[in-house]
């Protein structure tokens, strides 16, 4: 079964060209979210003291992992902004967890199943029970590579985008994600994005993480061209898929 036998085509103005993908990662990755600012979409630049307290906390612990055995990365992640793209489909779906998520810690393990065992790993253990002291109600996952466009760089500073996608299908929003992406390749010079498929049980069927240098590589795309409206919002409410991005820079 090929993309178009699931994905539901619509007629736009303007097409597209399909995401040109590379193989996937071969790693495993545990990601680790929580709300503790909650702000408007544009007014995280004010960060309370708790969430500054518990940033130097993760940033401490991050350093301790990255020497642990099987981990290759660990890199923390603070909101910018909520850009648009939730649609009307979320609202259809009232039992789905809205992301609003303003800090997130991404471990990348050696492999999948390095990334299910981090649990033994005292530094992770106590990243867990400092998130949940702050915020009781944190999400977490483990999950592998499916799409690629290209490993996100995480050494430089940037503009980095954590989306969280519902679908009620996996496999059209696999095929709806590579379309979309196809549009923010060719409007935006996206050459890298790791799509993360989550092996536990959630809300979110993937989620995509991806780097740009500065906001206005990203930012006016998404306010200004019409095709952003026209083709991607269209056919992730075509297809029933939810997008929530977030959009971070390191910590």
């Amino acid at each position: 079964m090929n993309d178009d036998d699931v994905l539901i085509h619509v007629p736009t103005k303007r097409s597209f060209p399909k995401v040109r993908l590379v193989d996937p990662q071969p790693y495993g990755y545990r990601l680790l979210a929580v709300v503790v600012d909650r702000r408007l979409p544009f007014a995280y630049a004010w960060e309370s003291r708790r969430k500054r307290r518990l940033l130097a906390f993760l940033n401490k612990q991050a350093a301790h992992l990255r020497e642990s055995d099987g981990v290759r990365d660990v890199t923390v992640f603070k909101a910018l902004v909520v850009p648009p793209g939730r649609g009307r489909f979320l609202k259809e779906r009232p039992n789905v967890r809205v992301a609003r998520y303003d800090i997130v810690v991404l471990v990348e393990t050696t492999t999948p199943e390095q990334a299910e065992r981090l649990d033994g790993n005292p530094h992770w253990s106590a990243t867990q029970l400092e998130i949940r002291s702050v915020a009781p109600d944190p999400f977490e996952i483990f999950g592998t590579n499916v799409r690629s466009l290209g490993k996100v760089d995480h050494k430089r500073a940037g503009v980095f985008l954590f989306n969280y996608f519902y679908a009620d299908r996996l496999d059209r929003n696999l095929a709806v994600f590579e379309y979309t992406a196809g549009w923010f390749q060719d409007q935006t010079r996206l050459d890298n994005s790791t799509l993360m498929l989550p092996k536990t049980k959630t809300d979110y069927t993937i989620i995509n993480h991806a780097r740009w240098d500065r906001l206005r590589d990203i930012v006016p795309a998404l306010l200004i061209k019409s095709s952003f409206r026209d083709y991607v919002l269209r056919y992730f409410e075509a297809n029933q898929t939810a997008a929530m991005p977030i959009l971070y820079r390191l910590a």
